[in-house]
């Protein structure tokens, strides 16, 4: 039976226990420890992470492991572990990954548990068939940073020396990519305390290989509109980057409010990057940008205009022919309908007369047969007389 993790357990000697590791697991842990630099895959010259690659294999194993957890009842994030590469500049190509059995207490954020021997069994079975994928951090489903995932990403840093932290938010309902990276940093504090650790964002982006990118088209052939054309498809994105871009705005309203209430620290690297972002805006109070902008958006609204006056034109011209040839298939089917009628009448007609002249000619037939048998009977009768 697997204990559960508690840090408070940190203080009294035994640091495998804040790991959540059974007493058993010590020895080969410490043999993993040995071969912790080999296991690792972060760059020799330890070049911070730049950007995180997430491909879409990674989405999809992660969507489905929240989906059948959620289907069995159980409401609570899941935790998994990222399988990858690095790449030339500090950018961490992820390319695979695998759930792990996780549990914490929703009352107690410093109680979890991690199966460590289904981790490192399921780590080989991956290695046996891609030997380049090396652990390279882990995930879980968010939607944010939890009190407990700096001792996490401790005990995954068993595995791989600098690991990386990608939240993967599978109920998102908003715009913009459902992926935070962040990795592990030593802060030091002005006042002389003791140095702790705290996660730092990281830029991630969603990126595929080709035949990834096949798989993906083929996954969303069902659900694409092919109602919307390409100019429908490229409003949507545009209004999707407006969203997202408003949404951003948002949050950069609400951190320089919470500043400005005292809520939250002056961060001066923050507030000299928001500096250098409002210094590329254009200004709008130029007359001569104005008049610019306005010139432009206008010959812009001219050519849809006359857009829309040439489709309308060809709307009502192609309404126009389709009318004359309506017209001009009813005229032929009214001529080939009298045609058959004035057939049909000609052969009724026919009918009629050949049924007369059978009649007269019966009727003629008949009179002559009583005249035969009329002077038949009269030579009869006189030879009698006599």
């Amino acid at each position: 039976m697997r204990s559960r993790t508690t840090n408070s357990a940190c203080s009294t000697g035994t640091p495998y226990a804040s790991l959540g590791v059974p007493i058993e697991r010590v020895g080969l842990l410490n043999v993993e420890c040995l071969f912790a630099d080999k296991m690792s895959v972060f760059p020799e010259n330890s070049i911070p992470v730049s950007k995180v690659v997430v491909h879409p294999l990674v989405l999809l194993s992660v969507v489905d492991h929240s989906t059948r957890l959620f289907k069995s009842g159980i409401k609570k994030r899941v935790v998994g572990v990222l399988l990858g590469s690095w790449r030339s500049k500090g950018i961490l190509d992820v390319s695979n990954s695998f759930a792990v059995p996780f549990d914490e207490d929703d009352r107690d954020p410093k109680v979890w548990f991690v199966d460590h021997d289904y981790l490192e069994n399921k780590y080989q079975m991956f290695k046996k068939v891609n030997a380049r994928e090396k652990i390279v951090g882990w995930y879980h489903s968010g939607p944010k940073l939890h009190q407990n995932d700096i001792a996490i990403n401790d005990l995954i840093r068993r595995y791989c020396s600098n690991s990386v932290l990608v939240i993967i938010d599978t109920e998102a309902s908003n715009v913009g990519l459902p992926t935070e990276a962040y990795y592990s940093v030593e802060e030091v504090h002005d006042d002389g305390t003791p140095t702790s650790k705290t996660f730092e964002h990281v830029a991630s982006e969603i990126g595929a290989e080709e035949a990834e990118e096949v798989g993906v088209e083929h996954l969303l052939r069902d659900i694409k509109d092919t109602v919307y054309g390409s100019l429908g498809e490229r409003l949507t994105s545009q209004v999707l980057g407006l969203r997202g871009l408003y949404q951003h705005l948002t949050h950069v309203r609400d951190y320089l409010q919470q500043v400005l209430d005292g809520t939250l620290p002056v961060n001066h690297t923050i507030v000299y990057q928001l500096q250098d972002m409002f210094n590329l805006l254009p200004d709008v109070s130029n007359a001569g940008l104005v008049k610019s902008l306005s010139v432009k958006t206008n010959d812009q609204m001219l050519v849809v205009y006359l857009a829309s006056l040439v489709r309308s034109v060809i709307a009502l011209h192609n309404l126009i022919n389709n009318k004359l040839a309506n017209t001009d298939a009813e005229k032929k089917e009214g001529s080939s309908d009298s045609k058959k009628d004035a057939e049909k009448k000609d052969v009724s007609k026919k009918e009629k007369d050949t049924k007369e002249e059978e009649k007269e000619k019966g009727e003629k037939e008949k009179s002559e047969k009583e005249t035969a048998s009329g002077s038949s009977g009269g030579g009869s009768s006189k030879k009698d007389k006599k």
